[in-house]
């Protein structure tokens, strides 16, 4: 469930980052696509908001179906410059990467592969698992502090859960600190994650200073009287202490916020940085084959690319 992304979700330029704002309830479409053999709804980056904190990227897979030899199907592919956060709410998928990783994520676990510098990694069938596949792969952008340093990969098996008020429901901390529930997974720059199953309506804590977002991936759910339904990004802005989720049916939802990133991105392909010969950089050494991305053991075909639109473009004049 690897992007890409391309100019339709995050244009060219740098400054269009979709800067925080106010507490509000903006709600946009998610862009439908086709990643590997799966359908995905993508939250984000949209045109206009590009981070919500440092989350730049979420991609809800499927539901789909997949046998034993045939799931997702992604060949290896580069990253740099940001964390791949897998969260599989059914069925399983298997991880491998350039470390030697090898990892089944099956549901309440979590993946987290940090690319620095530079990382591969493909994302297959199990070869034992059949039956339904869905699930959300999310990207954080990497502060300059970390982003050139060494890849990583870690696996978590067992994530905190706390009880919402009123039995409304759980909630699991995946990253950061929520209602002082800690989630074991790394981030380099202050951010939360959490899981929300959702009985019954809620008060949601937030800290007033992140900006906040909501992506539902089933149910029915308000905000402030506005529906949130699933494939859609609800942007919350930034100054909320708290947040009233409406539960019309019980709802499977992602509560995504950080402090607003302060370093504008250039996001192209599987790429997150900062300017476009940084990015040159990485396409010629993918390209190239040489040793900045390692080789991943997947029995799938490696995933070529051509040159970003703006080598294109100046090929054209």
């Amino acid at each position: 469930m690897s992007g890409p992304v391309g100019t339709v979700d995050a244009p060219a330029s740098r400054a269009d980052t979709g800067h925080p704002t106010a507490p509000c309830v903006e709600v946009s479409d998610s862009r439908e696509a086709r990643v590997g053999r799966i359908r995905v709804r993508r939250a984000l980056p949209r045109r206009g908001r590009r981070t919500v904190g440092a989350w730049c990227f979420a991609d809800h897979m499927g539901p789909a179906d997949v046998t034993e030899d045939s799931g997702l199907d992604i060949g290896p592919h580069p990253h740099i410059g940001l964390q791949t956060l897998t969260w599989v709410t059914d069925g399983q998928v298997l991880h491998r990467d350039s470390l030697g990783s090898e990892q089944v994520i099956r549901p309440g676990r979590l993946n987290l592969m940090t690319a620095g510098s530079g990382v591969s990694h493909a994302e297959e069938a199990t070869g034992h698992y059949r039956g339904t596949l869905e699930g959300i792969q999310l990207w954080i952008a990497m502060p300059e502090a970390t982003r050139h340093g060494p890849a990583a990969f870690e696996h978590h098996a067992d994530l905190p859960r706390t009880d919402l008020d009123g039995g409304a429901g759980a909630a699991t901390v995946l990253v950061g600190d929520f209602t002082g529930t800690t989630g074991p997974a790394r981030h380099d720059t202050p951010l939360v994650g959490v899981d929300l199953d959702l009985r019954a309506s809620a008060t949601v804590p937030l800290r007033p200073d992140f900006e906040h977002a909501v992506v539902v991936l089933k149910g029915a759910v308000a905000v402030h009287g506005k529906p949130l339904p699933p494939g859609r990004l609800g942007y919350l802005g930034q100054g909320r202490g708290e947040l009233r989720l409406e539960v019309r049916e019980p709802t499977r939802a992602l509560l995504l916020g950080g402090e607003p990133f302060p370093e504008p991105i250039l996001m192209w392909w599987n790429f997150v940085g900062r300017t476009r010969a940084e990015i040159d950089a990485a396409h010629a050494a993918w390209t190239a084959q040489d040793d900045r991305f390692g080789r991943v053991r997947s029995s799938l075909p490696r995933i070529p690319v051509g040159p970003p639109h703006w080598q294109r473009a100046e090929g054209e004049r």
